[in-house]
């Protein structure tokens, strides 16, 4: 015989049994671990009025040309304006760019007449003024954040002032020409 098989030892009835119940008990708390922290686990899931709200849908029906209407989506505001042919022309015409973050208007709209954006500054989430008619919108006539002097376009772009990003665009769809849904 080799030498290797003679050092072999066969386990005894004992040393099985001792190993299978090592086993089982490592398995059982094992299972209880994994059971006992479901509840820590499953908590970290979103509650069911927020998975409610992950879209919401708003008629424009009553928006009249020049007006703008703030809907409340997952927590924040989402600022509606319905741009007059003339915002459109000046939002259009400026030469993007150049602006701290470039973009095109015709890449933040899906329907010229709406500019739906989130209403919140980029640089430490104030809500910007601008949506009602009273309030003062910038020097380039869009949101002012009134904050840390952020001024937004037309187009909701950052102009001039600390916030790094423009108003960032939801993502929307247009159920008909005039219902939306957000989310």
């Amino acid at each position: 015989m080799a030498d290797g098989a003679e050092n072999q030892a066969v386990p005894t009835e004992d040393e099985s049994r001792r190993d299978f119940l090592l086993h089982a008990t490592v398995a059982t708390g094992a299972v209880g671990v994994v059971v006992s922290m479901w509840p820590l686990i499953n908590s970290m899931n979103p509650a069911a009025d927020t998975l409610a709200l992950s879209s919401v849908e708003a008629s424009l029906a009553g928006l009249e040309e020049g007006q703008a209407i703030t809907i409340s989506w997952r927590g924040k505001p989402v600022f509606v304006r319905y741009r007059t042919a003339a915002e459109i022309e000046e939002a259009r015409s400026e030469r993007w760019q150049d602006m701290p973050d470039p973009q095109p208007d015709e890449e933040r709209v899906q329907n010229d007449k709406y500019l739906i954006v989130i209403g919140v500054c980029t640089h430490l989430g104030c809500i910007p003024l601008g949506q009602k008619t009273t309030e003062i919108r910038g020097d380039y006539g869009g949101y002012f954040c009134p904050c840390h002097g952020s001024h937004y376009d037309l187009s909701a772009r950052i102009r001039r002032g600390p916030a790094p990003t423009n108003l960032e665009v939801p993502e929307y769809t247009f159920l008909s020409e005039t219902n939306i849904r957000i989310g």
